[in-house]
């Protein structure tokens, strides 16, 4: 199981961007999707997350909620992280990952995908 996420870029203050994360290969057991994000020196932090098998409850980050969407395409095994009314203290690197229910692990991280919001 891979996942990819795209999407980042310069933006400006009040600006939006959409963050993709395609999920390659299969998965059997529960799982949620997840964005996290960080800027060093700062901890990994919760962005979202979406329920990808068994549903889809949605979770947010109060510092997001009202500006990020977080979505997904079974079909196309895409979630996404629609983002508008980007603030500076948005700038990170944004990754995805798939949480295990069974196992209360976080199975698979993506890559992650930088993003500046910057005048």
């Amino acid at each position: 199981v891979q996942l990819q996420a795209s999407g980042g870029g310069l933006v400006q203050p009040g600006g939006f961007l959409r963050l993709s994360c395609a999920l390659s290969g299969q998965i059997f057991s529960r799982h949620d999707m997840y964005w996290f994000r960080q800027s060093p020196p700062n901890a990994r932090q919760f962005v979202a997350s979406i329920g990808w098998t068994g549903g889809s409850n949605t979770n947010y980050a109060d510092y997001v909620k009202g500006r990020f969407t977080v979505s997904k395409d079974i079909d196309k095994n895409t979630a996404y992280l629609q983002m508008n009314n980007l603030k500076p203290e948005d700038t990170a690197v944004y990754y995805c990952t798939l949480y295990n229910r069974n196992s209360a692990n976080f199975d698979y991280w993506g890559e992650g995908t930088l993003v500046t919001v910057s005048s």
